[in-house]
C-alpha cells in the first residue's frame, strides 16, 4: 500500500498503520515543520518526506492507495467566530483544506478505488456541511476519550468501512497514564500559581483545563503551555509531562523526545489519537 500523508506533523499516520497491521510499502509525508519533520524521520526513517502541500504534482507520485490528513482548523473551531473572506467562509490556514480536495480529486483519477480519511475539529454546521459538499461523505464523530484518558473530540470523513460506532469505552482515566517520578521543572511555582492569563471575562484560563486524576484530561492543544501552564493535574500542582501527553494521545512513551519539550507540546496537541486512527484503518 502507498500512503500519502498531508499536513503529516510527527506522522501519527504510521503509527496507526502499523497498530492497525496494514503493511506499507511507500509512504510520502507532506510537512514543513521542521520539529515535525525530524520526530518522524527519526521514528519511520524509510518517511519520503515531500515538502509543502501547495506544490505537489501527482504526476510525480505512484499511484496512492490511501489518502489522509487533518487540514488547519484555526476557522473551524467552535471556539473561533465565523470569518470570511467570501471563499465559503474558510479563510487563513483553514484554507489549506482545499489543497486536500484538489488532491483527493487528483488522486481519484489515477485511483478511482482509493481511499481516505480526513479529521477536524468539531465545528458549526455552516463548515462541517461544506466540508461535506467538497470531500462527498458524512463525518463520523469519534471522541479519543473512548480509547484514552483524553476528552478530544473530533471529525472525521472516510471513505473506509469501518465497525460500529460507537466503539466500547476503554475506561481510561487520567489517574491510569500519571507518571510517579516527574522533574520539579514540571511542578508549578508560586509565581506561576500567582500569575494567569485571563480571558475576556476575567476568567483565569487555566481554569478551564485543570484535570483531575479521576476523571479525563482536557483536550490537548498545540499552544497549551504558552503563558502559565495550561493542562495542569489540579491535585498534583503540576502540569503534564510530554510523556503523559503522548500517553492521552496514544503515541508511544518518548516518541517525541528528540525534540524540545515546547516542540514536543506543539506536535502532540496538533496531532491525532492514534488509537483512533488505527480504529478506523482497520477497516482496510
Amino acid at each position: 500500500m502507498n500512503v500519502l500523508s498531508l499536513f503529516d506533523g510527527m506522522s501519527c499516520g504510521q503509527i496507526a498503520l502499523e497498530r492497525a497491521r496494514i503493511k506499507v510499502d511507500k509512504y510520502f509525508a507532506s510537512e514543513i515543520k521542521a520539529h515535525g519533520i525530524k520526530v518522524s524521520s527519526h521514528n519511520y526513517p524509510n518517511t519520503i518526506h515531500i515538502g509543502d502541500v501547495t506544490k505537489i504534482n501527482v504526476e510525480n507520485l505512484p499511484i496512492i492507495d490511501l489518502l489522509i490528513g487533518g487540514s488547519p482548523c484555526q476557522s473551524f473551531s467552535n471556539a473561533n467566530q465565523w470569518v470570511s473572506d467570501g471563499t465559503d467562509g474558510f479563510d487563513g490556514k483553514s484554507k489549506l483544506f482545499f489543497e486536500y480536495v484538489r488532491l483527493l480529486n487528483e488522486l481519484k483519477e489515477k485511483n478511482p478505488n482509493l481511499k481516505f480519511i480526513l479529521e477536524n475539529v468539531r465545528m458549526k454546521k455552516e463548515w462541517k456541511d461544506l466540508i461535506t459538499k467538497y470531500i462527498g461523505v458524512q463525518p463520523i464523530e469519534i471522541n479519543s476519550s473512548v480509547f484514552t484518558a483524553q476528552n478530544r473530540p473530533r471529525l472525521y470523513w472516510t471513505n473506509i468501512d469501518i465497525p460500529l460506532i460507537p466503539p466500547a469505552d476503554k475506561g481510561f482515566i487520567l489517574k491510569d497514564i500519571v507518571l510517579t517520578d516527574v522533574d520539579q521543572k514540571y511542578f508549578l511555582s508560586e509565581k506561576a500559581t500567582a500569575y494567569m492569563s485571563r480571558d475576556r471575562n476575567g476568567k483565569p484560563r487555566w481554569e478551564y483545563h485543570k484535570n483531575e486524576l479521576n476523571g479525563k484530561a482536557a483536550c490537548l492543544t498545540a499552544n497549551m503551555f504558552k503563558g502559565v501552564p495550561y493542562g495542569v493535574i489540579k491535585e498534583l500542582n503540576r502540569r503534564l509531562t510530554p510523556v503523559e501527553c503522548e500517553r492521552l494521545q496514544s503515541v508511544p512513551d518518548n516518541y517525541t523526545a528528540c525534540v524540545s519539550d515546547t516542540s514536543r507540546y506543539n506536535l502532540l496537541g496538533d496531532g491525532w489519537t492514534v488509537d483512533v486512527i488505527a480504529y478506523i484503518m482497520s477497516g482496510l
